[in-house]
């Protein structure tokens, strides 16, 4: 399962599984305080926990953004659009454990509840994201599509044809997929060593062939989902998945892509020289 859905409303699962094991490392930290010190210690260890994630994030963030400079210079706005999904996990990590290795030697008695509360928050996350799925799929999802032009039944394994591949679930009705439909078209015109799957959810050839004539996308290899069951098989719709050539997820992203994000994600599915 990659989003959560709460009626009308689709979030994406990564960053709730990060907050709650948040909280969690927080509250722990907060109640082994209170348990050696006083109430006043407890509410520093809770604050300082949410404090050391923040600046993880932050830091996590720059350094994806550094990593990929040169794409994010052509628009450098896109730095500050969080929703693209760009963190280099080991840079937060490394930043928030040294905060609270830092408070500690400045509050020893705090050191033992932040020490236990970051390997409880850190475990949880982990477990999360490994039982939810976000950390990957070996495996093309067993699901039969209809190709746009022609008809022809195919597998997202035969339509691949051995190529690292970007997949995107789309829909008309979807305003994120109308936002960076376009990025990802001017993508398929430019990449010659990766290859564009795009995943129609629930919609008929007609209504599909109508939308992109009036936008204008020029798109190759549609493909149609009548029963949305790419959808349920990823638990998410819609979303970009991000393929090797041998058929294991290595991404993916939830809500609108834009051009810097998705050339970062490029370099993780072109074939090296």
């Amino acid at each position: 399962m990659l989003s959560l859905s709460l009626g009308p409303v689709a979030l994406p699962l990564a960053p709730v599984l990060l907050l709650i094991a948040v909280w969690v490392a927080s509250w722990l930290a907060t109640r082994l305080a209170r348990k050696g010190a006083d109430q006043a210690l407890g509410e520093v260890a809770g604050r300082t926990v949410i404090h050391a994630a923040l600046l993880g994030l932050l830091a996590a963030r720059l350094a994806y953004v550094a990593i990929h400079l040169d794409a994010y210079l052509a628009t450098p706005v896109a730095a500050l659009d969080l929703r693209d999904g760009g963190w280099f996990a080991p840079a937060g990590l490394v930043a928030g454990l040294a905060w609270l290795a830092w408070r500690s030697v400045r509050r020893p008695l705090l050191r033992r509840p932040w020490v236990v509360s970051s390997v409880a928050g850190l475990a949880l996350w982990w477990l999360a994201t490994a039982a939810s799925g976000l950390a990957g799929s070996p495996a093309w999802p067993p699901v039969q599509l209809t190709e746009l032009e022609g008809a022809r039944s195919v597998s997202l394994s035969e339509a691949a044809r051995g190529r690292p591949v970007v997949v995107n679930l789309w829909a008309s009705w979807c305003g994120p997929c109308r936002v960076e439909m376009p990025v990802l078209a001017a993508a398929q015109q430019r990449e010659t060593a990766v290859g564009f799957l795009f995943v129609n959810q629930g919609e008929s050839p007609a209504t599909v062939q109508t939308y992109l004539r009036q936008e204008g996308l020029p798109l190759r290899e549609v493909l149609l989902d009548k029963g949305s069951t790419l959808g349920q098989a990823i638990g998410s719709r819609p979303i970009t998945l991000f393929y090797d050539a041998q058929g294991n997820q290595v991404d993916a992203h939830f809500g609108i892509l834009n051009a810097a994000a998705l050339q970062s994600r490029l370099r993780q599915l072109r074939p090296g020289p």
